[in-house]
């Protein structure tokens, strides 16, 4: 009597094509985030609690959070070289904005008063945008791709299941790095110099950033099972077979 061959369970984590409007519409407002919230953030911002403990942030930090939640749907759905994709991209269109706003700057304009006082306030509001960029597109590149990196390897783990514990724990360490790194270029350019101050600027960021994720991570989540729904390239898994 032959044996029975034994089997073992193969199957790979599934990702949808990015060649579909969904994925373009997400990149566009991934884009338009990154861009609006980086000029957002040449504002230095401070709260004053009660019990006199200041909070110190900039102006960009009720959009970003929106950015990193965008890159979970994209990693999730589209996969790492997908996300790799619409992080360059936004790279891209931070460096163009920054660029624009140079040239608007350097370019001759009217010398009557209101010129001069237009001119002035652009060169105030606009000039120093480039340190922010720079703090920010190191800090994003740096953050996302981790973010995309932790998310897509768990994925590959636990395939459709934990989808919650990976978004989080991909968030707490995306976020960290991309906190870290941006607090220390964009700091001084916001007039924070001391070493009490940074910590606070820091720990804020971190801390609401990731705690403004966690909050969307239920609506994060349906808007991924949602778009996975309607993308007809995805397909998940089917458990096959394999002679062991």
């Amino acid at each position: 009597m032959n044996a029975q061959p034994r089997t073992a369970v193969k199957n790979a984590a599934a990702y949808a094509s990015r060649g579909s409007s969904q994925y373009d519409l997400i990149l566009t407002l991934m884009c338009v985030v990154i861009v609006i919230s980086n000029i957002g953030a040449s504002k230095g911002v401070q709260f004053s609690l009660p019990g006199g403990w200041d909070i110190v942030t900039d102006g960009g930090f009720f959009l970003f959070p929106l950015a990193y939640i965008l890159g979970d749907v994209v990693s999730e759905v589209y996969g790492f070289k997908a996300a790799r994709r619409a992080i360059f991209t936004g790279f891209a269109m931070a460096l163009l904005a920054v660029a624009s706003f140079a040239l608007i700057i350097a370019l001759p304009g009217f010398n009557d008063a209101y010129g001069l006082e237009k001119q002035a306030a652009l060169e105030v509001a606009l000039g120093p945008v480039w340190q922010i960029v720079l703090a920010s597109l190191l800090g994003f590149l740096a953050g996302q791709l981790l973010n995309s990196m932790v998310l897509v390897r768990m994925k590959e783990r636990f395939r459709e299941k934990a989808l919650a514990g990976r978004l989080m724990l991909s968030t707490g360490v995306g976020e960290f790095a991309d906190t870290l790194i941006f607090c220390a270029i964009a700091a001084p350019v916001i007039g924070i110099t001391d070493a009490g101050g940074f910590f606070n600027y820091v720990l804020f960021g971190f801390l609401y950033k990731t705690l403004i994720e966690y909050l969307f991570v239920p609506v994060t989540a349906l808007v991924i099972r949602v778009i996975k729904k309607r993308e007809p390239s995805y397909v998940e898994p089917v458990l096959e077979p394999v002679a062991a």
